[in-house]
């Protein structure tokens, strides 16, 4: 009744749910806000409606589809799960959690996630959400991501859907509760229909269970790339296959360790270098990407490898990452 309308929750009038669009939303959900989740997904299910569609698609074709979401590994693994699904199971999802697990990008959270959401197995589920109620209910303030302390609330939650009457509704109850009142800050424990029993509550520590996560290491990362137009064409060239951003569309250029001097990266890529037009940080989770922006003249030197000429306006249907859509203005 105080979930939230999501696009891929049906409503009670629309019955069951589509184990493809669970699949779908929770690859998605991975490491990206609902928020953002909610711009992509409509149109990603219009691009790519079943299971079927998803597998026979150029993987070029799915990573733009995917663009602005990152993390596109989970874009190339979403792909290669609709092909497992197609291959091993001839299209039909299979529904216990040890098939759904065997699905390439399906950890035990996901599988555990459509097992009894969609199919009503008896299978428990944790994420970030779901963690934390557990150890403000019980006022465990073990370090999240210790071992023990996955262990424990993976028990924890085991026991609960099997005490359920209906695992999928508990364990969506549990996501849906700490995704918008047992929050990390501010949690609106007044409202929490499980204040009674929360040892966290009742001892004032919220705000310190669960502990704090320590930050993720991040190393710099720099980049000169060149933006070199001929009309309404622009040049781009494809990345390798492996790396950040793999398989993505890019403006020429030069990266590495440690700072490029502009000379140097005009003379590696091939062009003359024109005046500089952007200079930006883009932060990932374990880099911090320092771009120059540099408008760029052609020589004879300059196509080559994977690059080529498209038409401004066929970018927004290419595999563009968020920080190249910046070089490129696609975003201004």
């Amino acid at each position: 009744m105080n979930a939230r309308a999501l696009p891929w929750r049906p409503s009670p009038v629309d019955g069951a749910r589509d184990p493809y669009a669970a699949l779908v939303s929770e690859l998605m959900l991975q490491q990206t806000q609902v928020s953002r989740v909610l711009e992509k997904f409509g149109a990603f299910m219009e691009r790519f409606p079943t299971v079927e569609s998803l597998a026979g698609a150029p993987e070029e074709d799915v990573l733009a589809a995917w663009s602005g979401l990152g993390y596109y590994r989970r874009a190339r693994l979403l792909h290669a799960a609709a092909k497992a699904v197609m291959e091993r199971h001839g299209g039909v999802f299979p529904r216990d959690a040890a098939s759904l697990l065997a699905l390439p990008g399906v950890g035990r959270y996901t599988a555990g996630a459509i097992g009894s959401i969609v199919f009503g197995q008896r299978v428990p589920i944790l994420d970030g959400n779901v963690e934390r109620v557990l150890l403000r209910i019980h006022g465990n303030d073990a370090p999240p991501k210790d071992t023990a302390t996955q262990g424990w609330a993976w028990g924890e939650a085991a026991r609960l859907v099997e005490a359920a009457a209906s695992p999928g509704v508990l364990n969506e109850g549990l996501m849906e509760l700490g995704a918008t009142v047992c929050t990390p800050g501010a949690p609106r424990c007044p409202a929490c229909p499980l204040k009674d029993v929360c040892v966290a509550f009742a001892q004032g520590r919220t705000a310190e269970i669960p502990r704090a996560k320590p930050r993720a290491k991040q190393t710099d990362w720099f980049v000169v790339c060149f933006v070199i137009e001929d009309k309404d064409r622009v040049l781009v060239e494809t990345r390798g296959e492996t790396g950040l951003w793999a398989g993505m569309v890019q403006a020429p250029g030069v990266e590495g360790e440690a700072p490029i001097g502009l000379a140097d990266a005009a003379a590696v890529v091939g062009v003359v270098a024109g005046e500089e037009i952007d200079r930006f940080v883009h932060v990932t989770t374990h880099r911090r990407v320092s771009f120059v922006v540099v408008r760029g003249v052609m020589t004879r030197a300059t196509l080559t490898g994977s690059r080529r000429w498209v038409e401004r306006g066929a970018l927004e249907g290419m595999a563009v990452s968020n920080a190249h859509r910046r070089v490129f203005g696609m975003d201004g």
